[in-house]
């Protein structure tokens, strides 16, 4: 017996139903991009390693899936070399390519390149997978999608402003409630200055960031185990419990950071994002958070997280504002803004919710039952028809039995069937039948497709 095929760890196949699934959601945030003025781009699947390498971290590093040269990738490697083992030093002599880790690197690479053709803001989205070669598990795949739109070349709040408003525009056409979480990198800065540990930043984030998990007194324990003075701790407790009103938030920052040029900057910041939004009307909930960190070594400025509030589930569309994204490529001073969207997780908010549209998952909404070549020769030009209205309309291709051909349609979720036979033809019309209500009536054509549609 054959060995049944399998695919890679930590990929998946998608049915139908999922596809159909999925490219709702894809073109539900295509549709809000193009609206906010976004163009579409896309990058190879592959880029150079020189490209990739060193822009995620040691540990990023090690995840990148490196691509082997083709041909005799063994020439001008020497045995002794080979008997090394030496496996990152003998990757870097016969990998020149890798797998796309994230959309943001090579965006930056996309702008150095062709920096010459492109009309600064630029405004850019891009819908691609990525890969990963992370531990698979639950809800962690090693290709997966990423929806990024990004503004490079502007440094005005106007546009977290307007990608606050795309984040509430999506997930209300979604009809997903959330709670989009804003902050700032350099309240951030500003908070570890006046306590007086302006190099445990990174530390002191991590673990107010596990606020609602462990508790204060657990909150304390692990800042004194890094080192932080307990004196640092104390000033530390207003900011951490900092509680109220978003204006009530701002009112004590003013206060606290009065010493910190920084943080007053990230304060002001923030207020002018916050009033903003506030006066567009934005339906979603929109709270200043102070535990909120989200890539410290990246982000200079304002950051978005997005929490589904019916759902238990990690954060569904994050980003923020980042001061150099092309330096890495010799083009300094290049400042950029963006969120990112998490289709996959968004995927499961919908399926637990059961937020599909109806016609966002169906895809054939008519079948001609085909009862032999008279009866299909009958149906076909009814049927060019129907799909000129714009319904999705098949005739099933072999004079099977009924039964088959009804199971096909209640299999595939088709809520109506057209049935011709000899009564039919003589009368130039149609039976539809209604596969929900069971309901059949003799109509003309033009009759068929008022009803479906």
């Amino acid at each position: 017996m054959a060995t049944k095929p399998s695919i890679p760890k930590g990929t998946r196949d998608f049915s139908p139903v999922e596809m159909a699934k999925r490219n709702y959601i894809f073109n539900t945030i295509r549709e809000v991009f193009y609206l906010y003025g976004f163009q579409q781009i896309e990058t190879p699947s592959m880029e150079n390693l020189s490209t990739l390498m060193g822009k995620y971290g040691d540990e990023g590093d090690k995840l990148l899936f490196k691509i082997q040269n083709s041909g005799d990738y063994f020439s001008g490697i020497t045995d002794e070399e080979l008997l090394s083992r030496n496996a990152a030093k003998l990757a870097s002599k016969f990998c020149e390519k890798g797998l796309r880790y994230d959309l943001t690197v090579p965006f930056a690479r996309y702008v150095v390149m062709h920096r010459d053709e492109i009309s600064f803001p630029f405004k850019r989205f891009q819908i691609q997978p990525v890969w990963r070669a992370d531990r698979p598990q639950k809800g962690r795949y090693r290709e997966f999608y990423q929806c990024d739109a990004d503004v490079v070349g502007s440094n005005s709040l106007l546009n977290e402003v307007e990608l606050v408003q795309m984040i509430d525009a999506v997930f209300h056409r979604f009809g997903i409630r959330v709670s989009i979480k804003i902050n700032n990198r350099k309240i951030l800065t500003g908070i570890a200055e006046i306590i007086g540990e302006a190099d445990k930043i990174v530390d002191i984030t991590v673990a107010i960031d596990k606020l609602d998990k462990i508790g204060l007194d657990n909150v304390n324990a692990e800042l004194a185990s890094k080192g932080i003075s307990q004196e640092a701790i104390d000033k530390l407790q207003p900011i951490i419990l900092l509680s109220g009103t978003n204006r009530e938030k701002l009112d004590t920052l003013k206060n606290v950071l009065a010493a910190s040029e920084t943080g007053l900057k990230g304060v002001e910041e923030s207020e002018f994002i916050l009033k903003t939004v506030e006066a567009l009307g934005v339906k979603s909930e929109v709270e200043l958070d102070l535990t909120l960190a989200r890539g410290l070594n990246y982000y200079t400025g304002a950051i978005f997280e997005v929490k589904a509030l019916d759902v238990q589930i990690g954060s569904i569309s994050g980003g923020g504002r980042y001061d150099n994204l092309t330096g890495v490529f010799g083009m300094d001073g290049m400042s950029g803004v963006g969120i990112s969207f998490g289709a996959d997780r968004i995927y499961d908010v919908l399926n637990q919710l059961d937020l599909y549209p109806k016609e966002a998952v169906n895809a054939t909404q008519l079948l001609f039952v085909n009862f032999g070549d008279k009866e299909a020769a009958y149906a076909l030009p009814i049927l060019f028809k129907a799909r000129e209205a714009g319904i999705r309309a098949e005739l099933f291709p072999d004079s099977a039995k009924m039964k088959k051909q009804m199971s096909y349609a209640n299999a595939k979720n088709i809520p109506f069937v057209a049935i011709v036979g000899e009564n039919e033809m003589n009368e130039g019309k149609v039976t539809l039948k209604n596969m929900a209500t069971g309901e059949q009536s003799l109509v003309t054509p033009e009759e068929l497709i008022a009803m479906v549609k």
